[in-house]
């Protein structure tokens, strides 16, 4: 039984984009793994800008400096 978790910051992804996600990632697991759809467990966890850090610093730090 496949377990995907992914993770993806809060910014404003849609139903419909999650949907593609969830679709298209078990399609990849049915196509390279030969794995059972049936069976296949996709998580989708969406992370506060501020509890997610890269190059050192909050991304919402980083993000704000680009505006």
């Amino acid at each position: 039984m496949p377990y995907i978790n992914i993770k993806i910051t809060d910014e404003g992804v849609t139903k419909e984009q999650k949907k593609q996600l969830i679709a298209g990632t078990t399609q990849l697991l049915v196509d390279v793994l030969k794995k059972d759809p049936e069976t296949t467990h996709v998580v989708i966890e969406e992370i506060p800008i501020d509890n997610w850090g890269v190059q050192g610093k909050m991304y919402s730090e980083i993000k704000n400096l680009g505006n």
